[in-house]
């Protein structure tokens, strides 16, 4: 290859001489771009989903191969987000995959120093029987001057951001239903 074949390959040249003079088109392309593959040719599946991080409901892409998640972007239809994301919600991916990630229900008993892996229905179990435990404990029918009540104040929820209006209006009608009268959200606080 001669020194003006070279010279003539370089992008800056290609990119002055050639019909492309902002170089964003075929004078930024190289043989290495060009051997470069999306990662997202290789799914199987794109399913559309939310991202988890806050109640903004940004819209992302979730690609799987396998069975296993291969990558997260942006979902370009979404009106929310316009398939942009914050750096939280571009590291969803992994959220999903970091060999750290628990994937079972740990438990220590009171004054317990170790940690023991619970089924899911045990766990579930053993926090339904605590809820009604409380309420049952704490509950107030009527004031010491007979108004009545019908409360308790041992149980109490303080919801996150990531909540979305639904699942903070299905917390809402879930603590009512068991007389709590303490219950926030922290987007408000």
């Amino acid at each position: 290859m001669g020194v003006r074949s070279i010279i003539g390959s370089w992008p800056l040249v290609r990119q002055a001489r050639g019909a492309d003079p902002l170089g964003r088109g075929t004078a930024a392309r190289s043989g290495g771009t060009d051997a470069k593959r999306a990662r997202t040719l290789d799914a199987e599946t794109v399913t559309p989903s939310v991202c988890p991080f806050c109640a903004v409901g940004c819209g992302q892409r979730i690609f799987a191969k396998d069975g296993r998640v291969t990558h997260v972007e942006g979902d370009p239809d979404s009106p929310i987000s316009r398939g942009r994301l914050c750096p939280k919600g571009s590291s969803t991916l992994s959220l999903v995959t970091s060999p750290t990630r628990m994937t079972k229900v740990r438990y220590r008993r009171p004054h317990g120093t170790e940690w023991e892996d619970l089924d899911l229905e045990t766990a579930v179990d053993m926090i339904v029987d605590r809820v009604l435990a409380t309420r049952e404990r704490t509950w107030e029918d009527v004031d010491g001057d007979g108004r009545h009540l019908h409360r308790t104040l041992g149980i109490a929820s303080l919801g996150g951001a990531t909540l979305d209006n639904e699942e903070n209006y299905l917390m809402k009608k879930l603590y009512t239903a068991l007389g709590a009268i303490q219950i926030e959200n922290q987007a408000r606080i």
